[in-house]
């Protein structure tokens, strides 16, 4: 998903965790690359522009998209193929057409950092799971002290495995807290 302050949605998600990674090391380039016509090859993506340019040929480039993308998304996408949206439709070359096709196909946009913690919906790091018995999810450096969900150096991907880690770690080790090995 496209949000005022970039890319958000399950996959962002998921790869947030290697991005923020690779973020801290040294000047990283780090690019995400989208097909906004994944269902179209490159010449019917061409023959849909050329109908589109055909129906709007008379308007200028930024107000003759409006058929093919979401209105906010337009202005982006013109800018990336180094294009005027006032120039006219029916003056666009064919490499300049050719050159939205394949900015339409291979939007390239560079990661510049993560949302700030506050907002994170997953953390990674926490205490070492070695530390930790996997059946009681009782310390082994301090008895009586139990662990579970973010407290612990566990993430996943998203879809409800965190929520399903949290669940189940505090699970056992509530259980665990009150009835000790009565089970």
């Amino acid at each position: 998903m496209f949000t005022h302050f970039g890319l958000t949605g399950p996959t962002i998600l998921s790869l947030s965790h290697t991005v923020g990674k690779l973020l801290r090391k040294k000047n990283p380039q780090i690019t995400i690359e989208i097909n906004l016509k994944p269902a179209l090859t490159a010449e019917v993506l061409d023959k849909r522009l050329q109908k589109d340019f055909d129906l709007y040929s008379k308007k200028q480039l930024a107000n003759g998209m409006k058929d093919l993308l979401p209105i906010n998304l337009i202005p982006i996408v013109i800018n990336l193929a180094e294009l005027d949206p006032s120039k006219p439709i029916n003056q666009i070359t064919k490499e300049e057409r050719m050159r939205l096709c394949h900015v339409l196909q291979h939007m390239t946009l560079t990661v510049k950092e993560l949302r700030p913690v506050a907002e994170a919906i997953v953390t990674a790091g926490g205490i070492s799971l070695k530390e930790f018995s996997p059946k009681t999810m009782e310390s082994k450096l301090v008895k009586g002290l139990y662990g579970a969900g973010e407290v612990l150096d566990i993430d996943a991907f998203t879809g409800g495995y965190n929520l399903q880690a949290a669940f189940s770690t505090g699970y056992v080790a509530a259980m665990h807290a009150v009835h000790g090995d009565e089970e």
